[in-house]
């Protein structure tokens, strides 16, 4: 005759008295947690996300254009602020972008620099390799080539420039605008010396003039540019004091 066995299996978690007199005295590992899944939450549904100018943000100009009024909700306010956002980003593909300091020769400068578009802002600067002073000023100079892509950056040795400059006046910036020099600031110490940072560099050209642009703020005034520089300086000392901090803990 066949032998059956027949295990009897519990709740999960659930022990016998005997296995807790066993965990009682040490006989016994203790009693694994009893394994309880996270709590299931649904993705939630972009379709049927509240519509918000925060959401018609988030579109690409492509989206906005497919976006019909009937999408919005029939909202005037979002219908509005659909077309102005899709002007905003028309208008901001028309700008003339750079995002680097390029490098130039002197017979580039007239094209480059002197013959530039009447509303572009250029930022030249004068240096020469292995001088240290230089390379610190060009580091600030391309971290601000990149927020404000609508400046023109560029960079020529000083003497291909300007023959016989003194080396002692390196680096110098020239600023340019409409074919004219608008600023000369010589030396690092225009902008912090050897503790110079992109905010104090962009402090310092947007002193008389509204040099930097971002491409998003047509016609801005010196103070708003100035403000705008401000602004990113404090955002970046916060950050900067965040990491610091996470840096500490561990």
């Amino acid at each position: 005759m066949a032998d059956y066995h027949f295990v009897y299996k519990d709740v999960e978690g659930t022990t016998t008295e005997w296995d807790d007199l066993q965990r009682k005295y040490g006989n016994l590992p203790p009693k694994p947690d009893t394994f309880k899944p996270a709590p299931f939450t649904p993705a939630a549904d972009p379709d049927l996300r509240p519509k918000s100018a925060a959401w018609i943000d988030e579109k690409s100009p492509e989206e906005l254009e497919e976006l019909e009024d009937d999408d919005l909700d029939d909202d005037r306010f979002l219908q509005e602020y659909r077309k102005k956002r899709l002007a905003e980003m028309q208008q901001a593909s028309k700008v003339v972008r750079y995002g680097s300091v390029v490098p130039i020769s002197g017979s580039d400068f007239v094209r480059e620099v002197s013959q530039a578009p009447q509303d572009v802002w250029v930022v030249v600067l004068l240096y020469k390799d292995g001088v240290p002073e230089c390379g610190l000023l060009h580091t600030c100079l391309e971290e601000l080539a990149t927020r404000y892509p609508a400046t023109k950056f560029v960079k020529i040795i000083s003497t291909d420039c300007i023959p016989n400059y003194p080396d002692h006046n390196l680096p110098t910036i020239l600023v340019y605008n409409n074919g004219a020099v608008k600023g000369t600031l010589v030396g690092l110490s225009q902008f912090g010396g050897r503790r110079c940072t992109p905010e104090s560099v962009a402090l310092a050209l947007c002193k008389s003039d509204p040099v930097l642009n971002d491409g998003h703020s047509n016609n801005a005034s010196k103070d708003d540019v100035i403000d705008g520089v401000r602004k990113k300086f404090i955002e970046t000392l916060v950050t900067r004091h965040e990491d610091e901090e996470d840096y500490s803990s561990d």
